[in-house]
């Protein structure tokens, strides 16, 4: 049986990279929701993201971080990962054999 746990990490990125690095995280498979934030900590998007939701978010939430990221140089995206954990079963020791 396996256990989910999510996981945050923070990408530095400047403006020009910021519509490629989301556009990759959208579609990596394991993110649940991306924050984009400014150098001072402001949040610009919030974008929860599901399997059935990530073709139709794609598009327009990419056009809007082009446009934001042309007037900004610098933001941390926040990326909310879950990450599958497998539990370790501890197997008994071998019986010594008559």
């Amino acid at each position: 049986m396996s256990q989910a746990r999510v996981v945050c990490e923070e990408i530095k990125v400047f403006g020009r990279e910021l519509v490629d690095q989301v556009g990759k995280l959208i579609h990596a498979g394991n993110v649940r929701r991306i924050i984009v934030k400014d150098d001072k900590g402001n949040t610009f998007v919030e974008i929860p993201l599901t399997v059935a939701t990530v073709g139709v978010v794609a598009a327009p939430v990419l056009a809007g971080l082009g446009a934001i990221a042309a007037l900004i140089a610098n933001f941390t995206v926040v990326v909310e990962k879950v990450e599958e954990e497998e539990e370790k079963t501890e197997e008994p020791p071998p019986s010594p054999e008559a």
